[in-house]
Order: structure tokens, then sequence, then C-alpha cells
């Protein structure tokens, strides 16, 4: 695993984008591959695993465009990393973008980093935290 954070967060980041990269092109294998066979995803609508996260690509990409930001990372051991930020993005002839903030956890695996867990906080315009 990489001794500092940049090097952590960019590779994090990079397999992020391979799954954001999936659902804007509808690639449900791709999807898949970044994904643990035991990957949770809690998302305001509920908890999901690997085989609903691919099924939402069954009718082609999900999102248009994204952007990510407010990246930060941390270690969680020596074979595992949070990834933290920002995605504004824009969903298939959608009138208006969306916005969320995004914790993903990825495992390394022999093959690079893998997806065990994520969680989507919507990004709510005027809500300030106390």
């Amino acid at each position: 695993m990489p001794q500092d954070t940049a090097a952590l967060t960019a590779e994090l980041l990079a397999a992020e984008r391979a799954v954001w990269d999936a659902l804007v092109r509808g690639d449900a294998a791709a999807d898949g591959a970044a994904l643990a066979d035991d990957f949770v995803g809690v998302y305001p609508d509920g908890i999901f695993g690997k085989a609903a996260h691919v099924a939402q690509l069954a009718a082609g990409p999900t999102v248009a465009d994204y952007t990510l930001s407010q990246v930060q990372a941390r270690p969680l051991g020596t074979d595992h990393g949070l990834l933290i930020y920002h995605a504004s993005y824009q969903r298939p002839r959608a009138a208006g973008a969306e916005a969320m903030y995004v914790s993903s956890v990825w495992a390394r695996a022999d093959t690079g980093w893998i997806n065990v867990f994520s969680q989507d906080t919507p990004d709510l315009p005027g809500h300030i935290v106390p």
C-alpha cells in the first residue's frame, strides 16, 4: 500500500473513477469488476449489494457526466483505504444536476483495488451542519 496519502488518494480516485466511467458507458461488466462480491452500498433509498448495483445498468447508462471534488483519502490498515469526496453529476435526459457526498472503502486485491463499501449522502442545498 502506498505510504503517503497523495499516492493513496491517486490510486483510490482512479479506482473510483472507473466505477463512475462504467455508469457513464452503461458498462455492467466494468462496474461488476470494480465491486467485491460482498459489496454493500448504503443509499438514500436503501441498502443494496453488488447485484443491484450492476443491475441498474441493464437499461443503459445511469450517468451522463460527473465531476468529483473535495477528494480526501485515509488509510484503513495496510490493505484498505477510505475515499471521501463530493460528486456532482447529471443523469441522462434529466433537466438538472444532482450532488452528493460519498464515502467509499476499497480493499487491495491481486488485481488492484476493489470496492467493498460505499455510502452516498445527498448534498442538501442550504443545509448547514452545526
